[in-house]
């Protein structure tokens, strides 16, 4: 197996959020901002030696930047995807204006509390492509993992911009309003889109995205 170091991969998330501008799109300075992540370094380094080297599909661990530092509106435009000439991400035009806010994260996630955590054993769910996200739901929560919530998404592109490819996009149902409505992360006109789906409705190029677990 590959070596994997996660301290590493930790210093290598922080340095991409930094570049991004993540400090003063949070309306803190880097340093302050750095006070809020690098606690998230010891969980991590905590589960070092269980931890799998990444795939295209598959991550150890994400940097997780909540929406009470980091508006959704500001982050899904840092996102980009791996190949081509990408544009910055979109938010689908069917969201009404001020409704993305009401989409909230599922109370059964039990997310860490604070503005950053950190998610654990990420999987972009492909094999739930063509399957009716409410099956795959009830399909994640056999084997005990949880759904996605949109800045667990958002995060997971950012990090690994790869993980959105070709027939190969994902939903976050994590994140609800409380309607039928599932968000999603797609490619749309060569640029990350985030809309949403039908919960009833499968999609041959759409899977449900997963966690193994969270922290903070």
């Amino acid at each position: 197996m590959t070596d994997f170091d996660a301290g590493t991969e930790f210093d290598r998330q922080i340095k991409t959020l930094l570049d991004l501008g993540y400090p003063a799109l949070a309306q803190t300075t880097e340093a302050a901002f750095l006070d809020l992540v690098e606690p998230l370094r010891e969980p991590v380094l905590a589960r070092a030696a269980s931890l799998r080297p990444p795939t295209e599909g598959r991550i150890p661990f994400l940097l997780v930047v909540t929406r009470a530092l980091v508006p959704l509106e500001e982050a899904v435009p840092l996102t980009t995807l791996a190949v081509g000439k990408s544009r910055p991400g979109v938010i689908e035009r069917f969201y009404a204006p001020g409704e993305l806010e009401r989409f909230v994260s599922l109370k059964e996630l039990e997310l860490p509390e604070g503005e950053v955590y950190v998610a654990f054993d990420i999987d972009r769910g492909e094999e739930f492509c063509d399957v009716v996200p409410l099956d795959a739901l009830a399909a994640l929560e056999e084997r005990g993992r949880t759904p996605l919530t949109i800045e667990e998404g958002l995060a997971f592109i950012t990090q690994y911009p790869g993980a959105l490819a070709k027939n190969k996009c994902f939903s976050l149902g994590g994140t609800r309003l409380g309607d039928r409505r599932v968000p999603a992360l797609w490619i749309s006109k060569g640029a990350p889109k985030l809309g949403w789906c039908w919960e009833g409705n499968p999609h041959t190029w759409l899977g449900l995205a997963s966690a193994g677990g969270r922290s903070s």
